[in-house]
């Protein structure tokens, strides 16, 4: 049986779009005030992520506007906003005052009150915090993955996720794979058994690495940390956690499940300058799942290597392949091919995340990623605790853990929670003495 991409949309995309869109019967009878209202939106974290975010949901809406912003770095900030205002400043959709241009570690809470629907995008150590405010204050959310670096953070994000459920409000966690046609049109034959149940399965995020950014003398060690946050565990996680949680999060979502158990193994070997913090340039994990699946995972930053970004997956009567750019594919079990998926012209799954939040919220209608972007995000915490101890970690020990990363209620005079050594290196995790339980 092969799939057309005219099947995918008669079949895949309604049935998807529903698990996402239907509405709760309390929903169904609730008047909607934001039907017609203007939307105010905040973009809190003006880096590329953040102004590319704010960027895809001015395009979501028509009746939408831009009218506060925040980061910790007033330069960041202002580069965000000379962009944004050049590209709609004629639209009426941007309309960010001076005084709404807010800057410090106290910023968020500032543009997070003046709006209807805030842009979380700031380095990831800060999202639960800032997820709780904006869900203590009832304000949509869309917030960049993963949406924490320790499980104390995990334990804050599932409180709030639950919270915001409870208040009817929208959050959508910027895990785009969920909203793209190849994937979603896969896994729809997937569910309808074209190969079989899932026993296993490989994902990948190998790559060159990332940017990096030299430290200058007038910057303090905090503020080289914050600049050069990729680097740093309480800022980004790790990249097996800032990037890896993509391939991640698509396992746990194929398999509809999470993993009971990590173990496995990483280290750094060419990424090792004082200008590489502390995490490592390689993982490889093995998550074992409570059906017996075992999901292979591995990540790399080191240049001139295979580069490879993609998903497998082996059931009992075929193997499924995905990729973010380029066409989902199912085989049988003798390399024949049975389904070939592809997005449609102009398909940007980054834009169709903004486009369902923004109906959600028009519509009233169910939306709220918050629960599996926190547990997504858990996994990949579970494959770092695995590479950095070289022990075996347990959903349950995880989830129990206590270690937190990220210091509360942050300035400018806080000192960062990891300092350089006399030599101008970071400790790095060695496996069989790091502790992270």
């Amino acid at each position: 049986m092969k799939n057309t991409r005219r099947d995918f949309v008669k079949k895949g995309t309604m049935a998807s779009a529903g698990l996402v869109l239907t509405p709760s019967l309390e929903a169904r009878g609730m008047f909607n005030i934001f039907n017609e209202k203007k939307l105010k939106v905040a973009l809190v974290g003006c880096g590329g992520r953040g102004s590319g975010a704010a960027n895809q949901a001015l395009q979501a809406d028509e009746n939408i506007e831009l009218v506060a912003m925040a980061d910790a770095f007033e330069d960041r900030l202002t580069e965000s906003y000379n962009n944004l205002y050049e590209k709609y400043k004629d639209t009426g959709k941007f309309s960010v005052k001076e005084k709404n241009k807010f800057v410090g570690f106290d910023s968020y809470k500032k543009a997070i009150d003046l709006v209807d629907v805030v842009i979380l995008a700031t380095p990831p150590g800060f999202r639960p915090a800032h997820f709780a405010y904006a869900v203590e204050n009832g304000k949509h959310v869309f917030m960049e993955k993963p949406v924490a670096t320790d499980v104390p953070g995990i334990q804050k994000v599932l409180k709030y996720a639950r919270e915001a459920k409870d208040k009817n409000l929208k959050v959508v966690v910027g895990l785009q794979r969920r909203y793209q046609e190849n994937y979603l049109a896969a896994l729809e034959e997937i569910k309808k058994g074209a190969v079989g149940k899932l026993v296993g399965g490989q994902v990948y995020w190998n790559s060159a690495g990332v940017w990096v950014r030299p430290r200058k003398p007038e910057y303090t060690e905090l503020e080289y940390q914050m600049r050069n946050w990729y680097y740093f565990n309480w800022l980004c996680g790790d990249h097996i956690l800032e990037q890896h949680i993509h391939n991640i999060d698509v396992a746990n979502w194929f398999l509809d499940e999470f993993p009971v158990s990590a173990q496995g193994m990483g280290g750094r070997q060419v990424r090792t300058g004082k200008d590489h913090g502390e995490i490592f340039d390689h993982h490889f994990v093995e998550f074992t799942y409570p059906s017996g699946a075992v999901i292979s995972s591995q990540c790399r930053h080191q240049p001139g290597t295979y580069n490879r970004v993609a998903e497998q997956f082996q059931g009992t009567k075929g193997f499924v392949s995905t990729n973010d750019a380029a066409a989902a594919f199912l085989y049988d079990l003798k390399g024949n091919e049975i389904g070939k998926f592809e997005n449609s012209s102009g398909h940007n799954p980054y834009q169709e995340e903004h486009n369902r939040l923004l109906k959600a919220i028009r519509e009233n209608t169910e939306l709220n990623n918050a629960e599996y972007g926190a547990k997504s995000t858990l996994t990949a915490i579970m494959g770092r605790m695995a590479t950095y101890s070289g022990e075996v970690i347990k959903w349950e020990d995880a989830m129990q853990s206590t270690l937190q990363l990220v210091p509360d209620d942050m300035t400018w005079d806080t000192p960062p929670p990891v300092l350089p050594k006399a030599d101008g290196f970071y400790e790095i995790p060695t496996p069989g003495k790091t502790k992270v339980l």
